[in-house]
């Protein structure tokens, strides 16, 4: 049986989420933040076509802000997972086969389905009325001719949000109009080194000799020339590989010249790092700890430095991760500088099952310590309180940022809306 995939994408996604409690925002321009208030990362339709550019600083656009009457909002994390989770069941309710992309994108198999534009439709419709987030779907025999699809389905009104790009002749069509930079997986350098050949579309990389791409890219670029012939190269992936390391940051909404202020920091970040190792069932092995000023400032010294070391037997205990956190953050630690950001990151994964206990460790005492960070886990996660320990700081008041963050409607009672 021939290959169908579809792309599920969320238009607009952290704009749509902002606008789901928010009806009166529904033809109000709308934009989304950066960390710390600082860039643009997400665009209402309305914003686009006031030709205001992703990433741009917020200080330089302030004055079409106040022309256009443009709503501003600190990023909201919490209530975008929440509802990509939300996008995401639904979207699993409509296919038996879904990989799960990124936050606002899901890969659907729809092998033996038989009118797709429809089914497209439904997908679309169904997904709107249970979450109120509106997608477009592309459709094709292959991912990256899926994903072309996709952006077609966004750029031209006519279709409806829904594109099937499984006739030759509109894979065509559609090929030699699209840039070989909005090719997936073709970044800026590869866009530049295709141009200088001559090879600007997607039409024109598509009849490049496959032997030959391989041997002056690579195989990955081979793989997309077949798929853009219709050669499906990439299945889906339904099991999200396992992590090879997490790591956990933040830029302060102020500056931290104190010691002791960014160590807990540090510690902060070390602890919910350690957590997140236990939820995903891995040890760790490797601790890496870095602090830095602001590559921006240019009134005060700039310094940046990060130290590794390895735990004596793999853990994901918080408080034998502090330990060396802390023995880390020391040895990089200087003062008479402002910093801007700090992270910790964790590395060297392995399971639980596959540990060779050490002969002078206290077997009781290790199982007593993962009872007492399962304990730790279930109070945290109940919403009934907090335990943290020596190191963290429970006032997170160096956190970055948030002038404009929207309530956590879908997380927290407080924050759920009212009608009257």
């Amino acid at each position: 049986m021939t290959c169908t995939f579809a792309i599920v994408d969320c238009n607009n996604f952290y704009a749509s989420c902002e606008r789901l409690f928010r009806p009166d925002l529904k033809s109000v321009p709308l934009l989304v933040l950066s960390n710390n208030d600082g860039c643009v990362i997400a665009r209402s339709q309305e914003v686009k076509a006031l030709g205001i550019k992703m990433g741009v600083p917020l200080f330089k656009i302030q004055d079409e802000i106040k022309r256009h009457g443009i709503q501003v909002f600190s990023s909201n994390y919490t209530l975008y997972g929440d509802i990509s989770s939300r996008v995401m069941h639904t979207l699993e309710q409509l296919s038996p086969h879904v990989e799960v992309y990124s936050i606002d994108e899901a890969f659907l198999d729809l092998s033996g389905i038989g009118s797709l534009n429809d089914y497209g439709q439904m997908i679309k419709a169904t997904v709107l009325r249970h979450v109120g987030v509106p997608v477009c779907v592309g459709i094709a025999p292959t991912k990256t001719l899926a994903k072309l699809a996709n952006n077609a389905a966004k750029k031209f009104k006519a279709t409806q949000g829904v594109v099937d790009l499984r006739e030759h002749k509109r894979q065509k069509r559609l090929m030699e109009i699209t840039p070989v930079n909005e090719i997936w997986g073709v970044g800026r350098k590869l866009t530049e080194s295709l141009n200088r050949r001559g090879i600007e579309t997607a039409w024109q990389l598509a009849q490049m000799d496959t032997h030959q791409v391989r041997r002056l890219y690579s195989v990955v670029l081979e793989r997309t020339v077949c798929e853009l012939n219709g050669e499906s190269c990439l299945g889906l992936e339904e099991t999200a590989s396992a992590k090879q390391q997490i790591v956990c940051s933040r830029s302060f909404g102020e500056r931290l010249t104190h010691y002791t202020a960014l160590r807990e920091a540090v510690c902060e970040f070390s602890a919910r790092a350690a957590e997140k190792l236990r939820r995903e069932n891995r040890l760790a092995m490797m601790v890496n700890v870095f602090i830095r000023t602001s590559p921006f400032d240019e009134t005060s010294p700039r310094y940046d430095n990060t130290a590794t070391g390895k735990l004596s037997q793999p853990s994901a205990d918080t408080s034998k991760i502090l330990e060396l956190t802390t023995r880390l953050f020391d040895m990089v630690w200087k003062d008479g500088y402002r910093y801007a950001k700090a992270g910790v990151m964790l590395g060297d994964f392995c399971s639980p099952d596959n540990v060779q206990p050490s002969l002078f460790e206290n077997q009781e005492r290790r199982q007593e310590n993962e009872a007492l960070m399962q304990v730790i886990d279930t109070i945290n996660h109940s919403g009934q309180g907090k335990v943290w320990f020596g190191g963290q700081r429970p006032q997170k008041d160096w956190f970055m940022k948030q002038a404009n963050v929207s309530p956590a409607y879908t997380t927290r009672w407080s924050s759920i809306p009212e009608v009257r």
